[in-house]
């Protein structure tokens, strides 16, 4: 239950994932839009999404978020973990001095709280893993609009996403030249502070 490196890559690869299908659709009715024919030249741009999730301001900040949410469930888990553990060391000292009605209330009471525990542990990952959703869904969103806008202004009939070693990588080869990643950064940040 840590938002680490696995999480983030997690994270990144539902937004890469996202806005792959979101730029292509927005590729075809942006072609479509512009009337680019069979016989036109067809320009194509290349985008790291991730990298703009990453470097933007607001992806900062929201990963941050993330992370700190993520921190704040993983404070509690740690607490919940050391009461276990001292309730399984009070059940194992205290078998011989104890009576059996004390012994069983000390057995019900470490499997109440372990109960407790695993339901926190699962409501908490749910908790998180819908943040890491809505996290991806919302900067999609964003990203895909950026992207167009920025692409549109630059002539490009289409934009792909370059995505990663983590997820499906669509772009094999690019020149730096039409990597957009920077310009829709800049762009990024400009529109969301």
């Amino acid at each position: 239950m840590r938002y680490d490196k696995q999480d983030q890559q997690e994270v990144g690869s539902r937004v890469r994932g996202e806005l792959l299908a979101g730029l292509l659709v927005a590729v075809v009715a942006l072609s479509l839009a512009t009337g680019v024919r069979a016989a036109d030249t067809f320009t194509v741009a290349i985008i790291d999404s991730q990298a703009v999730l990453e470097r933007s301001k607001s992806g900062k900040r929201a990963l941050e978020s993330l992370r700190e949410f993520s921190a704040s469930r993983q404070r509690i888990i740690r607490e919940d973990d050391q009461e276990l553990k001292r309730l399984e060391r009070e059940l194992q000292d205290g078998t011989s001095g104890q009576n059996e009605a004390a012994r069983r209330e000390k057995q019900e009471r470490f499997r109440d709280k372990l109960e407790h525990y695993q339901r926190r542990i699962q409501e908490f990952n749910r908790d998180i893993h819908k943040k890491q959703r809505e996290l991806a869904q919302d900067y999609q969103k964003k990203i895909e609009r950026v992207a167009t806008t920025v692409a549109a202004k630059a002539g490009y009939a289409a934009v792909l996403n370059k995505g990663t070693g983590s997820s499906v990588r669509i772009v094999l080869y690019h020149n730096d030249a039409v990597d957009l990643t920077d310009e829709v950064l800049k762009e990024f940040d400009r529109l969301h502070k």
